[in-house]
């Protein structure tokens, strides 16, 4: 007599595992632009209070004196945070020709770049000429300061989080290849989250430079 009393009742074929896998994938591409599309919003609705305000201006308070935020405070965060997105870019592009050292570097120092950013952004609302609520600017920009602190701490955290798993599967899986190379399903599902992440960075540096252009320059 066969005893099946160890076996499972129902076993995945590889047909049902090929399809979690891809189903799997497709979340992390889903789940990634479902980030931007919740932060878009977010700022879409700044943007739409900062020119409301500036065109009706009312009782002249939009921007009385023409007082702004300490502009090379600014333009230090924006550099600052375009220099990070580029070495994120970089990374993963240097992690598609399988080199995964260069993406560890360059997303190393995009995390601490990032979190310089955070820190600058901190300081400078210690160091502004106005007070919030004291005007339409300065509302825009309070309210901007602390949606640009969540979007980037957001972004370094789910980097450091892609990066804190690389080193993971690489003393996990050492057999099978590095992350970069691997065909393994933990090795594709990282390089998915990688690339949901460098979309998001993407997406900062499009927002910081509108808000920059809108803060700084108009």
């Amino acid at each position: 007599m066969t005893d099946t009393a160890d076996k499972p009742l129902f076993a995945r074929t590889p047909e049902e595992r090929e399809f979690e896998l891809r189903a799997a994938v497709g979340s992390y591409w889903t789940g990634g632009r479902l980030m931007i599309g919740m932060f878009a919003f977010l700022f879409a609705s700044l943007a739409f209070a900062y020119f409301y305000l500036k065109s009706n201006n009312s009782g002249k308070m939009w921007r009385p004196g023409g007082i702004t935020a300490p502009t090379g405070i600014g333009w230090t965060i924006f550099a600052v945070v375009l220099a990070s997105v580029l070495l994120a870019s970089y990374g993963q592009w240097r992690m598609r020709s399988g080199s995964l050292l260069d993406w560890e570097v360059s997303g190393w120092v995009a995390v601490f770049g990032i979190l310089l950013a955070v820190g600058l952004q901190i300081w400078q609302l210690t160091q502004l000429p106005f007070f919030p609520g004291s005007s339409g600017y300065a509302s825009c920009f309070i309210g901007w300061a602390v949606m640009n602190i969540m979007m980037l701490l957001g972004g370094a955290y789910w980097l450091e989080t892609n990066l804190a798993l690389c080193m993971r599967l690489r003393r996990v899986d050492p057999e099978e290849g590095t992350p970069a190379t691997s065909n393994g399903p933990s090795a594709q599902l990282f390089r998915a989250n990688v690339e949901s992440c460098t979309y998001f960075f993407g997406f900062i540096a499009l927002i910081s430079a509108l808000f920059w252009v809108f803060f700084y320059l108009i």
